[in-house]
């Protein structure tokens, strides 16, 4: 089994047990080096990657601009699974982007407009404003994607698989990918 279809199999398992098991902590860095991570959404795995979305102007795509690697986390309590994912991230192209905004619901549309994400906010009723301002600007029309929104695609070169195990003896399996394949090998806990 390839890592992608070993993370579908556990995803589809999360899926009946997680209220949301496409929350998962994307870590990032930039040129300073200092580690950030925070919790995302997944929107799309494939064997091209694993996609996640933002504001192009928000402190994770910038770490991105200036360091296009990263690493996600998936942390699954029913059944106590765990996937980590390594590698390098690439923006998708404008027709996926705009695509997947197409798919949001509309309050996260304007949303997506109404933010200045990561900027300071004088306090939250600018935002409330920001929103009934481009509410009533796109009222009865198709809201577009900002061209300061978009997504990115981890490729992946290393995922781990982590299963608990009694007296913390757990399984842990690496995938690296190396000479145009995938190498699995096993890891103690």
């Amino acid at each position: 089994m390839n890592p992608m279809e070993q993370f579908h199999a556990w995803y589809s398992q999360a899926q009946q047990t997680e209220a949301e098991p496409e929350r998962m902590s994307l870590a990032t860095a930039g040129k300073d080096g200092m580690p950030s991570v925070r919790m995302v959404l997944l929107k799309q795995a494939d064997e091209q990657g694993f996609v996640f979305y933002t504001n192009l102007n928000s402190v994770k795509a910038k770490q991105l601009a200036e360091n296009p690697q990263a690493a996600l986390c998936f942390y699954w309590l029913n059944p106590q699974r765990q996937v980590r994912v390594q590698g390098i991230v690439e923006q998708v192209n404008d027709d996926e982007a705009d695509y997947y905004f197409q798919t949001r619901p509309r309050g996260s549309q304007i949303g997506a407009w109404a933010s200045l994400q990561s900027q300071p906010l004088a306090d939250y009723q600018r935002l409330q404003q920001r929103v009934a301002e481009y509410t009533e600007r796109f009222a009865g029309h198709v809201i577009p994607r900002p061209a300061f929104w978009s997504g990115f695609r981890l490729k992946p070169s290393r995922i781990e698989f982590w299963e608990a195990g009694e007296s913390r003896l757990h399984k842990r399996m690496v995938y690296q990918f190396s000479n145009h394949s995938w190498q699995m090998e096993w890891l103690f806990p």
